[in-house]
Order: C-alpha cells, then structure tokens, then sequence
C-alpha cells in the first residue's frame, strides 16, 4: 500500500443540524465513539500511513481532538481558511502534503473495502483517476453513475437517468495533474464528471454496501451496525 488518503472533512453538514450547529460531523458520536476514530482505524487496518484531513468548518475541533491520538498513521490537515473552496477546492490544496497520486475519502463514509485491490485496480487502468461504485438502483440514494462492463460511462451528481444504476461509493483515487486545470474554488464531482467524458475515469465496483453519517437515517443505521458488531 503506498497511496495517502484525503478525507474530505470540511462541509457545513447541514442535513444533520442542529447536531452540527457545534460540532463536526466527523466528531457525532457512534456507538459511543466519534464517527472519525471509526474511520481512521478502519483505514488503519487497510495499511494505510498517511492521511491528510481536509478541514473547514469547526475544523479546529477536529484538528484538538486528534491530536495527542496515537492512530499508527500520520495525520495531517489541510485547512480552507477563510473562504470555503469546495470539495475540488479543498482537495487541490491538500496535493502539497498528499502528493501526486492519493485516495479521496468523504467525511461522512465508512467503507468495508479492499484499499489495495483498489488502487492495484487504478494502477492497471492506465487512467488519470478512479471511482469506486456500488449496485445501488436508487435504493440508499439516487443512483448517479452509468457503469457497463467495468467502465464508468457517465457520472452526474445533479442529473440522474434511466441508464444510471450505480452510485459513487465514497472512495476515488485522484492525481495532483487531474485537478491543475481547475481554479481555486470548485466542486470534486466536476472532476469527476469531466474524467468521466473524456475516457479518463477508471471504475471498480464494491460488494459490500456503504454505511454513512450524512443523514439521521445513515447515522443510525451505522450506529446499530456498530452497536451490534451487525456484518450485513
């Protein structure tokens, strides 16, 4: 395993106020533990050794929180300042400290997932980046990627169609080179959307479902899986 991983930590996460009015989503508790020690020790366990968090809102509780924390990983952040800069945004000033090539981890994920298999599967690919995808048919969220025969055809986060049955799962695989046409401040999944056209996005299917804590229903569904050691 050589890939860093960028955790996009930074939203306001405002489907979960007024839980996150004072404190980071990343920070709610889940089977009496923050979500982020959760996820960090699942990455832990993937052989990851470096993690850079990108940071915004509340990020400084965050940053107090880690620190001091033994995880076995390095752990740096990457802060917006003053002005938000967007998923894309916040992921192109963290290249300064995760490199030319990294994972992008949302915030709000947990991921029962190969990371190696994943990236073994980017580096065959010859492709700029990658996208993980689940079999979702609209049943967690609305399926927003169109993927046939291993190869990611279409990706919208705004516009889903008939042909779309996939939904990005939360983990992609992105180059410092695939963002440097980008300006300061832009969303990822413009990114995402352009490789997608271009031929440049490479595709690999998960087959375990995703949990997360963007949403009440997420949180708790995590919550029990956690709270019951629950492997479905």
């Amino acid at each position: 395993m050589s890939l860093p991983v960028v955790i996009l930590a930074g939203g306001l996460a405002k489907r979960m106020r007024p839980l996150t009015e004072t404190v980071p989503k990343s920070l709610l508790p889940v089977a009496g533990r923050p979500f982020l020690d959760w996820q960090l020790d699942l990455l832990k366990e993937n052989g990851i050794q470096k993690v850079v968090i990108c940071a915004g809102y509340l990020g400084s509780q965050i940053e107090d929180y880690v620190s001091g924390r033994d995880y076995g990983m390095e752990i740096l952040f990457s802060f917006d300042g003053e002005c938000p800069l967007g998923t894309g945004g916040a992921v192109k000033k963290a290249v300064a400290k995760a490199g030319e090539a990294f994972f992008v981890l949302y915030g709000d994920s947990y991921l029962r997932i190969d990371f190696e298999k994943v990236e073994y599967s980017w580096r065959v690919s010859d492709k700029a980046a990658l996208m993980t995808v689940f079999e979702n048919d609209n049943r967690w969220d609305a399926s927003n990627v169109q993927y046939v025969d291993g190869k990611i055809l279409c990706y919208s986060k705004l516009k889903s169609n008939g042909t779309m049955h996939y939904i990005d799962y939360g983990l992609g695989i992105l180059t410092a080179a695939s963002l440097q046409n980008y300006g300061r401040i832009f969303d990822l999944a413009d990114v995402y959307s352009d490789l997608a056209k271009n031929g440049g996005l490479a595709g690999y299917e998960a087959d375990k479902r995703f949990y997360e804590i963007g949403t009440r229903n997420g949180w708790k569904e995590l919550e029990e899986r956690m709270a019951n050691k629950n492997e479905s």
